[in-house]
C-alpha cells in the first residue's frame, strides 16, 4: 500500500478523532471504519497514538499554512488585522473537522499525549508579533487574538441561542451564508474597538 492509502486511513481516523475523541475511539474501530484489519492499519501508519500525533500534526500544518500566507500579506492597520480575523475564520469554516479535533483536546481528551499544545503557541507567538503594533492602547494583543479564537470556535460549534424567532445560526443547523456574514460583521466590529484607528481617522 502507498501513499494514498496511508492517507486514506488517516483521514479515517481523523473524522473519528473529530466526533469521538482519541479516547472514545478503539484502534479497532479505525480499522474497521477503513475497512482493513488493526495488523494492516498498524503496519501502515502506526498506533494509536502515533496516528493520533499525525492527525493533529496536520492539523497544525495546514493552519499555520493558512495563516503565514495571510501574515506574508499584512498590512499593520486595522483593516490588516480585519483581514486576518477573517483567514483564521474562513479556515476553520473550511476545516470544520479541525476545530472538533481541538474542541475534544479543550475537554481533556488525549490529555496523557502531550506536543500540540506546544504548536499551537509558536503559531500564537507568530500572530501576536505581527498585530502588535497596531492594538488600541491597554489592549493585550495575546488576550485580543484568543477572544478572536475564542469567539470563532464558540460560534462554529454552538452558534447563537436564541430565545423566539430567528434566523441566528445555532447548534445542529446548517450555518448559512447570511449567518456566516452577520458573525463576520459581528467580529470586524470586535477587531475595530480592540486595534488603533487609521492616523486619519479620529478618536471617539
Amino acid at each position: 500500500m502507498g501513499d494514498a492509502e496511508a492517507e486514506r486511513l488517516i483521514d479515517v481516523a481523523e473524522r473519528l478523532f473529530a466526533e469521538l475523541g482519541f479516547d472514545g475511539t478503539p484502534l479497532q474501530l479505525i480499522a474497521d471504519t477503513a475497512g482493513v484489519d488493526v495488523e494492516t492499519l498498524v503496519a501502515q501508519v502506526g498506533d494509536k497514538a502515533r496516528i493520533y500525533r499525525t492527525v493533529m500534526r496536520r492539523a497544525h500544518q495546514a493552519e499555520r499554512a493558512a495563516l503565514a500566507e495571510a501574515v506574508a500579506a499584512f498590512i499593520p492597520t486595522r483593516q490588516g488585522v480585519i483581514a486576518l480575523t477573517d483567514a483564521y475564520l474562513d479556515f476553520h469554516v473550511q476545516h470544520p473537522r479541525l476545530l472538533c479535533l481541538w474542541m475534544q483536546r479543550w475537554m481533556g481528551d488525549a490529555a496523557d499525549l502531550p506536543g500540540p499544545e506546544e504548536n499551537v503557541r509558536t503559531l500564537s507567538a507568530m500572530i501576536v508579533d505581527t498585530v502588535r503594533d497596531v492594538m488600541a492602547p491597554g489592549v493585550d494583543p495575546e488576550y485580543m487574538i484568543w477572544t478572536v479564537v475564542w469567539c470563532v470556535f464558540g460560534f462554529l460549534s454552538g452558534g447563537l441561542q436564541h430565545p423566539g424567532p430567528s434566523s441566528y445560526y445555532a447548534r445542529g443547523a446548517p450555518l448559512t451564508p447570511e449567518s456566516l456574514a452577520d458573525f463576520r460583521a459581528y467580529l470586524h466590529t470586535l477587531v475595530t474597538y480592540l486595534t488603533a484607528p487609521p492616523d486619519n481617522e479620529e478618536t471617539r
